[in-house]
C-alpha cells in the first residue's frame, strides 16, 4: 500500500503541475489577479505531494520491501541504514524522484518568499518552473517509475553499487541536484523577462540569490565527488576530466559567469541580452548533463547506464525547453533596453572579459565531452579525450582570467583607471614573488611553470585581501574609522573577498599536486619497505575482515621518518555481498606538506602484493578552496539587500467620493 500511496502522489503531483503551468500562464497573459495567484498554493500543493511520493520511497528502502522492483534492484537487508537510505537516490528512478522534488522545492521557495515580485512576473516564473517539473514527472511516469512492484517478491535484493556505499557519496548527489534544478530559477525568471519584455536592476536582484545558491550547492557538490574519486577509488587523483565531472563543472563554469553579469545589471543596467542568455545556458548545461548521466551514451563509475529509450525521452525534453528557449531569446532579445555604457577599462570591463572567458573555457570543456560521442554517432569510430586535450585548451583561456580577478574589484563602474588599479596590488605582487622563490627553493628541479602557478595563486589570495582593505581604507584612515567601515561592510562585499580567495587557494593546491606529486609502484611482501618523500612505508601483512555486508583482506603498512615510527595506514581490499564486485579502500596521511597515500593491490605470484604509493603535496588546499568559496557564498547570501528584495510596487489609492 505505501507504493501505491507513493505512486498517486506522484500523478496527482503531476496533474498540480499541469494546473501550475496553464492557469496562471494564461492568468499573466490576460491580467486575471485571481488565476495568477492560484500559482503560490500550486507550487506548495505540488512540493508537499512529491514530499509524501518521496517519504513513501525512503519508507521501502528502509523496510527492505523487495516486492518494489527499484528497492530489491537497489538495496539489500544486510546493507548499513545509512546506505538504505542513501539508496534511494543511488539509482536512476529513485534520483530523479529527487530530482523533481527539489525542483518542487524550489518553486515553493520561490512562491514564499518572493513577495515583492510582480504578480505577473511571479505568476510566469512559476509556471516556467512547474513546467519543467511537469515534463520530468511526465518521464517519471510512462518510463522510470519508482514503484513498479515485482511479483513474485523476492527474499534478497541485489545491493547498492559499492562504490557508492561511501559517506561523501551518501550526500553527494543530492548537493549536485540542489545545484542542477537551482539554475531552473535563473532560467524561469529568464523566460519569464524575455514574456514580458522587460529586464532592470530589480530583476537581476531576484534572480541572483537563487543563482548564488544554486552555486554554492554546486560547489560543494562538485567538491565531494572530487573528494569522494580521491579516497575511494584509489587511483591517487582528484579530477579525471571524465564525462561525468565535466557535466557539473560546465554549469558551474557559467553559473560563475551569470552571477557576474547580473551584477553589472544591477549596479549599472547594462549586459542584460548577455545575462538572459548565460541564465538560459546555465540551466540547459544541466539538462545536458542529465542526459549524458542517464541516456545511457556514457560509460563512467558514476553515470547510470540506463537504457537508451529514456535517454531519447531526456533528449526530446532538452529540445523542447532548450530549443524553446533560445527560440524565445532570439525573438524577443532584440526588444530589450541595451542600458548604459561604459569604456573598455572599467568594472563593466572587466565583467565583460570574465564572462567571456569563463563561456570560452566552458565551450572547451563542452567540445571535448560531446565530440566522442558525436563522433562515434556519426562514423561509428570510438575515440577517448582526456587530460591532454583539457590542459591544452581550458588552461591557456583561464589563466588569463585567474591573473585578472584581483583587479576587476579595483576598477571604477563606467571609467577605470588600470594603472592605478595595479598601484594598489603591489603588495599582492611581491608576496607573488617571494612565494615563487620559496616554491622555487623548495623544489628545485623544476618543473619550472609550477613556482609561477604558486605565484598566481597567491597573487589571487592577497589580491583579494586587498580589495578589501582597499574598500575600508586600512592605513589610510585611522583603524577605528576601518573597523567601522569593515563592519559596515555588505555581506555581498565579504562573500566576494572570500569567493576569490578561495579559488586562490585552489590554484595553490592544484598547481602543487599535479606539479610535484610522487608516485612508487612496486610488489612488497611482509616486512619490505619503500621509500617515498622522506618516508619509510613497511608492509607489515594482510589479516582477514568481515564487515556488515562484504568481507575484506586488510593490509597494514607502519609509516617511519628517521627510524621512528609516525602512524599505521590500513588498506583494504572488499568483496561486497551479493554482487562479488570489489573495491579498494585506501590509507591516507596528512602532513602539513601534504597527503601520503597507500593503495594495496592484487596479489602477486611470489606472495606478495603490489603496492601503490603517493605523496600528493597541498593536496587539501584544492578543497580547502572549495569550502571557502562556498563559505564566501552562504556569506553573500545573507546579505540584507537580498533579504529586503527590491521595493513593491503598490498601487495609487483609489480616489475618496467627495463628501
Amino acid at each position: 500500500m505505501i507504493a501505491e500511496t507513493g505512486h498517486f502522489a506522484l500523478l496527482l503531483a503531476f496533474a498540480v503541475a499541469i494546473y501550475q503551468f496553464a492557469v496562471p500562464l494564461y492568468g499573466a497573459h490576460i491580467r486575471h489577479d485571481g488565476m495568477m495567484a492560484t500559482a503560490v498554493p500550486a507550487a506548495v500543493m505540488q512540493f508537499l505531494l512529491l514530499c509524501l511520493s518521496f517519504a513513501c520511497l525512503t519508507w521501502l528502502f528502509v523496510t527492505s520491501d523487495f516486492s518494489v522492483h527499484n528497492v530489491w534492484a537497489n538495496s539489500h537487508s544486510a546493507k548499513p541504514m545509512i546506505y538504505k537510505i542513501s539508496g534511494v537516490w543511488g539509482n536512476h528512478e529513485g534520483s530523479m524522484l529527487l530530482w523533481v522534488l527539489i525542483l518542487a522545492l524550489f518553486g515553493a521557495l520561490v512562491a514564499a518568499f518572493s513577495g515583492n515580485l510582480p504578480p505577473g512576473l511571479k505568476a510566469r516564473v512559476l509556471a516556467v518552473q512547474s513546467s519543467i517539473s511537469a515534463a520530468f514527472l511526465l518521464f517519471l511516469v510512462l518510463s522510470s517509475n519508482p514503484f513498479n512492484r515485482v511479483d513474485p517478491a523476492p527474499i534478497e535484493g541485489n545491493g547498492l553499487n559499492p562504490i557508492l556505499q561511501d559517506p561523501a557519496l551518501a550526500f553527494h548527489p543530492p548537493f549536485l541536484y540542489a545545484g542542477y534544478v537551482g539554475l531552473s530559477v535563473a532560467f524561469s525568471f529568464a523566460i519569464a523577462a524575455l514574456i514580458e519584455g522587460r529586464v532592470d536592476a530589480a530583476w537581476a536582484r531576484w534572480v541572483r540569490p537563487w543563482t548564488l545558491a544554486a552555486w554554492m550547492f554546486l560547489t560543494v557538490g562538485i567538491a565531494m565527488g572530487s573528494w569522494w574519486a580521491y579516497y575511494e577509488l584509489g587511483w591517487g587523483g582528484w579530477w579525471f576530466w571524465d564525462p561525468v565531472e565535466n557535466a557539473s563543472f560546465m554549469p558551474w563554469l557559467v553559473a560563475g559567469a551569470l552571477l557576474h553579469s547580473a551584477i553589472v545589471v544591477e549596479k549599472r543596467n547594462a549586459l542584460k541580452i548577455w545575462t538572459i542568455l548565460l541564465a538560459i545556458l546555465a540551466f540547459s548545461l544541466s539538462l545536458v548533463g542529465t542526459f549524458l548521466v542517464r541516456s545511457g551514451v556514457l560509460t563512467s563509475v558514476h553515470a547510470f547506464a540506463v537504457d537508451p529509450e529514456r535517454g531519447v525521452f531526456i533528449l526530446a525534453i532538452l529540445c523542447v525547453f532548450i530549443g524553446g528557449a533560445l527560440t524565445l531569446y532570439a525573438w524577443r532579445a532584440p526588444t530589450l533596453k541595451t542600458g548604459g555604457l561604459f569604456a573598455p577599462i572599467s568594472r563593466e570591463g572587466a565583467l565583460v572579459v570574465n564572462n567571456l572567458l569563463l563561456t570560452a573555457s566552458c565551450a572547451a570543456v563542452f567540445i571535448g565531452t560531446l565530440y566522442p560521442l558525436a563522433l562515434e554517432a556519426v562514423t561509428s569510430q570510438k575515440i577517448s579525450v582526456g587530460p591532454p586535450y583539457f590542459n591544452l585548451t581550458f588552461g591557456p583561456i583561464i589563466l588569463p582570467l585567474l591573473m585578472l580577478v584581483p583587479i576587476g574589484p579595483l576598477l571604477s563602474w563606467k571609467r577605470g583607471d588600470l594603472w592605478g588599479a595595479l598601484q594598489r596590488l603591489w603588495v599582492a605582487a611581491l608576496l607573488a614573488a617571494i612565494f615563487a622563490v620559496i616554491a622555487l627553493v623548495w623544489q628545485f628541479g623544476g618543473p619550472w611553470l609550477a613556482p609561477l602557478g604558486i605565484a598566481l595563486g597567491v597573487w589571487m589570495v592577497v589580491g583579494a585581501l586587498v580589495d578589501t582593505a582597499n574598500r575600508i581604507q586600512l592605513f589610510r584612515k585611522p583603524l577605528n574609522v576601518s573597523w567601522s567601515r569593515l563592519k559596515g561592510l555588505p555581506g555581498q562585499a565579504f562573500g566576494m573577498m572570500l569567493a576569490h580567495l578561495g579559488v586562490g587557494v585552489m590554484v595553490i593546491g592544484i598547481v602543487a599536486i599535479t606539479a610535484w606529486r610522487e608516485e612508487v609502484i612496486t610488489v612488497l611482501k611482509p616486512n619490505e619497505s619503500l621509500q617515498m618523500a622522506g618516508t619509510t612505508v613497511t608492509f607489515l601483512g594482510e589479516t582477514p575482515l568481515t564487515g556488515p555486508n562484504y568481507t575484506a583482506e586488510v593490509g597494514r603498512f607502519d609509516v617511519s621518518i628517521g627510524g621512528t615510527k609516525i602512524t599505521t595506514l590500513t588498506s583494504e581490499k572488499r568483496v561486497f555481498q551479493p554482487s562479488r564486485q570489489p573495491t579498494t579502500e585506501v590509507g591516507l596521511h596528512a602532513f602539513w606538506t601534504g597527503d601520503l597515500y597507500v593503495v594495496m593491490g592484487d596479489a602477486d605470484t611470489s606472495g606478495g602484493r603490489t603496492v601503490r604509493a603517493y605523496f600528493n603535496p597541498l593536496v587539501h588546499f584544492i578543497w580547502l578552496g572549495a569550502i571557502i568559496m562556498s563559505f564566501g557564498a552562504i556569506v553573500s547570501l545573507f546579505d540584507r539587500r537580498y533579504r529586503v528584495g527590491a521595493p513593491k510596487r503598490t498601487r495609487a489609492p483609489a480616489p475618496q467620493p467627495a463628501e
